[in-house]
């Protein structure tokens, strides 16, 4: 094909206007402005991070009088609540707080579906939380009362609680251990629990709850194995795997950003699985064996080192059930706290099929049903777990 001079034409590619040359000033700019980006980058990260830890996280601390609206009470006794422990840190409630009352929400989006089907675990952290609302409220000179499903489960609200004043202050000491309140996941000294600390502990328990002991080194290694063995099925089992790898942290800064979950850290485990969790407990990674090696062998260890392991049951189940013993444990934990005992939930055992009748028959409780199963002793506290922020979880509205 010709022009219209009859020369031939050049190719398409042939007409294409040469790209500028980039002139040295420019060039100068974009290499400094490309430097400074890479030196600050880390900076402004942590800015962000900063930030957003301002909106995000609840102090773990608690003011000494309650404020003087319904509204600013009502924040105060929340703070409290929202330092309860809860199942792999997923704090699954939400607040409702209108006049003097506080309404205690399930939050389904924070449910564990494969570990916990039955959601028990979620029932007793919400009741871990009211339990702090009553505890807080008591020791604010307030006068509280708790109904359990007021909407017969309408809307997920599980519970509430209203107030009156002009109360005497108790509870004081409890109020003081929910901010120092941890769940310990290091090796314990072995030393063991003392019978009138015991006693203490058992008379948190109320009626219709059972808390069984056992401290002999006989049983506690046979409870060590099956703790070895139920925590190396679980981190086996693929689905259960995922859903507890979705609430493991890799470092403080994600913990602080997201305001939840548990860090590797926290988890105290040893060697590679520590420094390499995210691909030892990845379902999807060929390290996840060593993972649940690791896991196992921490578990076992944790119950070997404790002074005594102790096993909450009940006669009869249900979701009212459930409620009260998180009321329950989460009194133990406290008064736990004010003697200097460390504490830690070890649930899989009674979680996982393959165990559960062996640690049911230990305890002298195989006619019962497990709760919750808690190992005791001593080990310096570890640094406290993030908890969202009252602002994030909690509605107010004047009544």
């Amino acid at each position: 094909m010709e022009g219209s001079a009859g020369r031939p034409s050049r190719p398409p590619e042939a007409r294409r206007p040469k790209p500028a040359a980039l002139d040295r000033r420019r060039f100068l700019i974009l290499t400094g402005g490309a430097a400074a980006y890479t030196i600050m980058r880390p900076h402004l990260a942590w800015a962000r991070r900063a930030r957003g830890d301002l909106l995000t996280l609840q102090p773990w601390s608690l003011p000494a009088t309650p404020g003087a609206t319904s509204i600013d009470i009502a924040r105060t006794l929340i703070g409290a609540a929202v330092l309860a422990p809860s199942h792999w840190n997923t704090q699954p409630w939400r607040f409702e707080a209108e006049g003097p009352a506080i309404r205690i929400v399930a939050d389904a989006q924070r449910s564990l579906p494969v570990i916990d089907p039955d959601q028990r675990s979620l029932m007793i952290s919400l009741g871990a939380a009211l339990e702090n609302l009553l505890i807080a409220a008591r020791a604010y000179g307030l006068r509280p009362a708790a109904t359990y499903f007021p909407y017969g489960g309408a809307r997920g609200v599980v519970a509430e609680m209203t107030w009156a004043s002009g109360d005497a202050h108790r509870d004081r000491a409890m109020l003081a251990a929910i901010p120092d309140r941890r769940t310990n996941r290091r090796e314990y000294d072995g030393r063991g629990v003392y019978l009138q600390n015991r006693a203490q502990l058992t008379a948190q328990i109320p009626e219709g709850l059972r808390l069984h002991w056992v401290d002999d080194r006989a049983t506690l290694g046979r409870l060590a194995d099956a703790a070895h063995d139920a925590v190396r099925a679980r981190v086996l089992d693929a689905r259960a795997q995922a859903e507890q790898f979705g609430w493991m942290r890799f470092g403080d800064d994600e913990a602080r950003r997201r305001g939840d979950g548990v860090t590797a850290d926290a988890l105290e485990l040893g060697g590679p699985a520590r420094w390499l969790a995210g691909r030892y407990f990845s379902p999807r990674s060929w390290f996840l064996r060593f993972g649940a090696q690791a896991a196992a062998k921490q578990a076992h260890d944790g119950i070997k080192s404790s002074g005594a392991v102790a096993l909450l049951t009940t006669l009869r189940g249900g979701e009212a059930q459930w409620l009260a013993a998180g009321q329950a444990y989460e009194r133990l934990a406290l008064t736990a706290t004010t003697l200097g005992i460390a504490h830690q939930p070890m649930n899989e055992p009674i979680e996982t099929a393959l165990t559960r009748g062996e640690v049911l028959r230990r305890f002298g409780a195989s006619d019962e049903q497990p709760l919750m199963l808690v190992r005791l002793g001593h080990a310096k506290r570890p640094p406290a777990s993030v908890r969202r922020s009252v602002a994030v979880v909690a509605s107010f509205r004047n009544s």
